[in-house]
């Protein structure tokens, strides 16, 4: 019997102790992340102290580095960043929690001089910082420390996350800040926002860019950058603490006429009346595409004030405008037993004749209502636009088995318009859909007033038979 080489734990065991150590030692010299993942093995053999004392001085090493790090040397950096995490989380994290969260934050202070340095283009970079404020807010939980110490350092985060590694610091360590963290927090920065604003003499400002305005100062930035983030901030931590005054308040008056920024957090907060006045202050159009968020905050104040029959007639009103399926249902569950049959035969005779035809279309096969969207195919078919091919194909697909002839003219407005205007791109598409059409022929007994698919197919060769790289892929 051959000898087994399957890379394997068991068959490794083999080789020895002392052969595979000088293997290891082999690898480990063409590869430091390799060398530096060993070290990390000795030491935790050693202690948890010495695993904390070998990561600490990777961190130091990982700052001190200057070299631009581009894309195809990302991954060695990549791999660095993720081992150290890791063993932060692993070796230190379990023993000693304490630790691992004064690591987590070394680590995390690496992001500015690794952002300045790298080409993250790919976003793989700042989703291991991400990873970290997940593995701070683990940690701080188990720690249960100071909250105010907790709100210091969570401060000096925030003022300097210059390349969004803290973005979701809060939602990480609200819990472990708790009520006098979040408080703490809030008076640091409204403390900052209190601060005035440096002004630079004019010969001291250094020019960093031009705008149609004129020249952009460096100083101006990093003035509107404090601003931004003691906004965000306050915000941040009026939502945590549940005080949808103080978070309404960080917005300008035009932002607080969206649903999310007033009427959601109103309505959460028991204050349906307010969220209501909110809404109609609105500056709102009705016309284009629905403003879901908008209709459905609309709806659900209504119902919070127990205005139901308001809330249906707004409801009825999202169907009526915009074809809404989800509406419509909402609608309906909501009407005494037998009402609902009459009302959803109203609403698909209502569909059947709403102007947008491929928004008709399109609801009556998802409502699903075959037969209807089958007539309306016939009767407009003259309006079927082929180049609507995200609206004909489901069309074609949901009406094929029950109306193949409707789904056979949905399929011929598409090959037609392709031909006519020498889609070439899409020959491919268009010639299954002839063969789905010769398909589907069989299974019609009466074409009507359409053409048989024989004759179909004879115009078709007199109009576009120089098209041989159409006709190639269905002969």
């Amino acid at each position: 019997m051959p000898p087994n080489k399957s890379l394997s734990a068991k068959n490794l065991e083999s080789l020895g102790v002392e052969r595979l150590a000088e293997l290891l030692i082999e690898i480990g010299d063409a590869n430091a992340t390799v060398k530096r993942r060993l070290r990390l093995e000795l030491a935790r053999a050693q202690s948890p102290a010495e695993v904390a004392h070998e990561i600490r001085k990777r961190l130091n090493a990982i700052a001190r580095s200057r070299s631009f790090v581009d894309w195809q040397n990302r991954r060695v950096l990549v791999e660095d960043l993720e081992t150290q995490r890791r063993a932060i989380i692993d070796h230190v994290g379990k023993t000693d929690p304490n630790e691992a969260l004064d690591l987590m934050w070394s680590f995390m202070a690496l992001a500015s001089s690794v952002f300045a340095r790298c080409d993250d283009s790919s976003g793989t970079v700042i989703g291991i910082f991400h990873e970290g404020v997940s593995d701070l807010g683990r940690l701080a939980q188990a720690v249960k420390g100071d909250a105010k110490d907790f709100a210091d350092r969570a401060f000096q985060a925030l003022i300097g996350n210059d390349y969004g590694e803290f973005d979701d610091l809060f939602v990480t360590l609200s819990p472990a800040l708790g009520d006098a963290g979040l408080e703490h927090l809030k008076q640091r920065f409204v403390a900052l926002s209190k601060e005035p604003v440096k002004k630079l003499p004019e010969h001291e400002r250094r020019k960093i860019g031009w705008a149609m305005s004129g020249p952009i100062y460096e100083d101006e930035i990093a003035n509107r950058h404090r601003a931004h983030v003691i906004e965000i901030a306050l915000r941040d931590i009026a939502d945590a603490q549940g005080d949808v005054d103080g978070f309404i308040a960080q917005y300008d008056a035009e932002a607080r006429k969206a649903p999310r920024i007033a009427a959601e957090r109103l309505l959460a907060a028991g204050r349906p009346a307010e969220a209501l006045r909110a809404l109609d202050a609105a500056e709102h159009k009705r016309s284009g595409w629905p403003e879901v968020e908008w209709e459905d905050a609309r709806i659900a104040a209504l119902e919070a004030l127990e205005r139901s029959d308001d809330a249906q007639a707004a409801r009825w009103s999202c169907f009526e405008r915009f074809l809404s399926a989800r509406h419509l249902r909402d609608y309906l569950k909501r009407l005494p037993d037998f009402d609902d049959i009459e009302e959803e035969s109203r609403a698909l005779d209502f569909a059947e004749n709403f102007a947008n035809l491929p928004t008709a279309l399109m609801f009556l096969a998802s409502w699903p209502a075959l037969n209807r969207a089958a007539k309306l195919v016939m009767a407009r078919a003259e309006e079927l636009n082929g180049d609507q091919y995200e609206v004909l194909s489901p069309i074609a697909n949901a009406l094929a088995n029950k109306h193949p002839l409707a789904a056979t003219v949905a399929l011929r407005a598409k090959i037609e318009f392709c031909l006519d205007r020498a889609r070439s791109s899409r020959y491919k598409h268009v010639a299954r859909h002839f063969q789905e059409c010769a398909s589907l022929a069989s299974s019609i007994a009466d074409f009507g007033k359409c053409e048989t698919h024989e004759t179909f197919a004879a115009r078709l060769r007199r109009k576009h038979g120089k098209k041989s790289s159409f006709w190639s892929l269905v002969t």
